[in-house]
Order: C-alpha cells, then sequence, then structure tokens
C-alpha cells in the first residue's frame, strides 16, 4: 500500500515538473519534423515500388524512433535525479521516513512511478510516430508492441541507474551520469557493430560487453528489429552489417532475462545505498 502511495505521488509530482514541460515541447519538435520528413520522402520518391517505399520508411523510422527513446532518456533521468537526492537535499525525505516507514518502500514506490511515467510517454509518443509513418507512407511496423516494450525497458535500466546515482551524488551530477553513460554504451555497440561487420573479434566484443554492463543499447536494437521491414537487411545486402539504425537480429529470451536481472540488481543496489545514507 505504501509503495503505490509514493508510486502515485512520484507521478503527480513528475507531472508538475518543468522536466515535463519540455519533454512535451522537444515530442512535438520530433513528430513534428518527422511528419514534414515523411511527407517530403512520399513526394520526391512517389515513384518507388512498395518495396522500396517499405524500405526507405522503416529506415528513416529507426531514425526517428531513436530521437524519441533519446528524449525519453533525458526525461527520465533527469527525473530520477531530483527524486531522491533531491528530496534528500531538501529534507522532505526526512520529514516523510520520521514516520515508521521502510526506506525501501520508498524508493521503490518512486521506481515504479518513474517506471510508470517513462513507459506512458514511450507508448504514448510511440504509437503517435507509428500514425505519422501510416498516414504519410502507408507503412506500419511489423511488431509495434514489442518494439514499444523494449524502448520502454530501455527508459526503464536508465532511470533505475539514475536513481541509484542521485542516492550517492546531486540530481543534476545523477542525470548527467546516467545520461553520459547512455551515449556512451550507445557508441560502444556502434563501435561493435564496426567490428563485427569487418570480422574484427576484439573490436566486436567492445558492443558485446557494453550490452553486458548496461543493456539500453542491446534493448534499443531489439526495438530497431520489431520496428524494421522484414526485407530491409535482405534487400540492403551485407554491406549494412553493424548499421547503427538497424536491428540485425531479434533479442533473444536470455538477453532480456539479463536485462530484468540488471534492473532488479540495481535497485537492490539503490536500496542499499539509500538505506545507509545518512538523511
Amino acid at each position: 500500500m505504501i509503495v503505490l502511495t509514493v508510486a502515485a505521488l512520484t507521478l503527480r509530482e513528475a507531472a508538475r515538473r518543468r522536466v515535463l514541460r519540455a519533454l512535451a515541447v522537444m515530442t512535438v519538435l520530433l513528430l513534428g519534423l518527422s511528419t514534414w520528413g515523411f511527407h517530403q520522402l512520399d513526394a520526391e520518391f512517389g515513384g518507388l515500388t512498395s518495396g522500396e517505399a517499405r524500405i526507405a520508411a522503416s529506415t528513416v523510422l529507426n531514425l526517428v524512433m531513436f530521437g524519441l527513446s533519446l528524449i525519453a532518456a533525458l526525461g527520465t533521468a533527469f527525473l530520477a535525479g531530483p527524486t531522491m537526492a533531491g528530496e534528500i537535499e531538501s529534507g522532505a525525505a526526512l520529514a516523510m521516513l520520521a514516520r515508521p516507514i521502510r526506506r525501501s518502500s520508498v524508493l521503490v514506490g518512486k521506481w515504479l512511478g518513474l517506471v510508470v511515467f517513462g513507459s506512458g510517454f514511450v507508448a504514448v509518443a510511440g504509437f503517435a510516430q507509428f500514425l505519422i509513418v501510416w498516414f504519410t507512407m502507408g507503412y506500419w511496423p511489423p511488431d509495434p508492441v514489442t518494439g514499444l516494450a523494449l524502448l520502454a525497458a530501455q527508459t526503464t535500466a536508465l532511470l533505475t541507474l539514475g536513481l541509484l546515482l542521485s542516492t550517492v551524488i546531486s540530481p543534476m551530477a545523477s542525470g548527467i551520469v546516467a545520461v553520459g553513460l547512455f551515449g556512451a554504451t550507445w557508441i560502444a555497440g556502434v563501435v561493435g557493430g564496426i567490428g563485427q561487420a569487418l570480422d574484427n573479434e576484439s573490436v566486436a566484443r567492445i558492443g558485446a560487453v557494453s550490452r553486458m554492463l548496461l543493456p539500453t543499447d542491446g534493448l534499443w536494437r531489439g526495438a530497431m528489429n520489431a520496428f524494421q521491414d522484414p526485407g530491409v537487411l535482405l534487400a540492403l545486402g551485407p554491406g549494412m552489417q553493424g548499421h547503427p539504425f538497424m536491428g540485425e537480429a531479434p533479442l533473444t529470451v536470455a538477453y532480456v532475462g539479463w536485462a530484468a536481472v540488471w534492473v532488479a540488481l540495481v535497485l537492490g543496489l539503490a536500496a542499499l545505498s539509500f538505506q545507509r545514507r545518512d538523511l
């Protein structure tokens, strides 16, 4: 009961923060820009065959969805920071925990509220983007539910990391570090893809290791595979192997399971760190 109450309060608090307004503005701008872009693509290349149009729409959709995932990452990372660190610095956490409430219950409640917020944002913005592509190019992703679920999982992983960081460093620093690690992992994934395309095992291992340490890039690549047309890789040939905006294969059950274990481990570390922190 305490967990759900704290989750509801966290959702209400997130709705009042300026970060939410910034998220809304960036999302509207991205959707507006993508609408114009897909309309121009359809107008300039209206003579494409149905297969060529699917390839073009699928490739550009993955690019736009990366922008959406970046907005979600920025928003949730900078929301997670003030959620704990801000309340500790302001003394609000001390007032709440003066009652017989377990610190772990408060932390899990805040985490749950942020997960609902991040997942809801991904679902609404992602579905809006699918409608734009459908109306402008006539393309609908082959597995949109799986793709959005993986993007929501990516957001959950990053906000969980941000929550852990917020128990040990300042709100701003925790957001910056979380987003920095998100970007570094994506770059490592690109480098690993290049290594795989060149059959360089040492370079390819960089991407594999980074996806285990922080599963955001691995989840993103699974989402790309769910959004793109199945014939894209076959049509473009082996030269597109390692492309940063194409998912070569769906995620394995083992990797999805590892991502869930990773989130649970990091959340447990956050609870332990919060338990030991002086308020």
